[in-house]
């Protein structure tokens, strides 16, 4: 019998930072060298890039003060969807006309989504966000707010936030426009452990591979 192929969703914490690092150095530091430091407040320092924002995103994850599903296919990791308290991740796009509209604030923002070269439109972006939301009910959950941008509308290559078709899949629903092309889209994730599962609703690769979390070490 065939047995189909998985991803698995993992925290990025200590365990995962290897993984987490071969992927940005496979595809260049990620915009130029972010090393995914861009939505921290630390982010806002332009001068610095490569090896300062990879020192400093290593010290995030050391310090348990960087959060991300992660998505691995085997033993690589393939992409992720960060997230975190909005103190934690402030730095987002189009931050003008969110303040200016802003009336109150989500207990979690989901920041940067990335996908690695060569598993684009692979199930990997939904995959991450869905893992995001698990990660975020086991660690209390909450609202969850996100700011995604039309795909038929924004460069795949500049998609920071993730595609608006994405979040509407797993159930956010839009709040108001920012920007030309972003939404503000809010969520909630019940509290409740991580969960183990053979199916995450939505997740289709065009190879019928589907997603499944795998309960990180530290949520125990």
């Amino acid at each position: 019998m065939q047995v189909e192929p998985t991803y698995t969703i993992k925290a990025l914490d200590r365990s995962t930072w290897t993984a987490f690092a071969a992927l940005v150095e496979r595809n260049s530091g990620i915009f130029g060298g972010c090393w995914c430091i861009g939505f921290h407040p630390e982010g806002g320092d332009r001068a610095a890039q490569g090896e300062v924002n990879r020192e400093r995103k290593h010290d995030r994850v050391l310090s348990g003060t960087a959060h991300a599903a992660l998505v691995f296919d085997g033993e690589e990791c393939v992409g992720w969807c960060q997230f975190g308290a909005p103190d934690e991740v402030p730095r987002i796009k189009n931050r003008a006309a969110y303040e200016k509209t802003r009336t109150t604030s989500p207990d979690w923002r989901i920041a940067c989504c990335y996908v690695g070269k060569g598993h684009r439109r692979q199930g990997v972006a939904t995959a991450a966000l869905a893992g995001a939301l698990d990660l975020i009910a086991a660690l209390g959950g909450g609202t969850v707010e996100g700011y995604p941008e039309d795909a038929g509308a924004v460069p795949a290559g500049f998609l920071f936030n993730g595609a608006l078709s994405t979040y509407e899949k797993l159930g956010f629903a839009r709040d108001r426009k920012i920007g030309r092309h972003g939404w503000v889209m809010t969520g909630e994730a019940e509290p409740g452990p991580a969960r183990r599962r053979n199916d995450i609703r939505g997740v289709r690769r065009q190879d019928h591979r589907r997603a499944f979390l795998e309960i990180p070490a530290n949520l125990d």
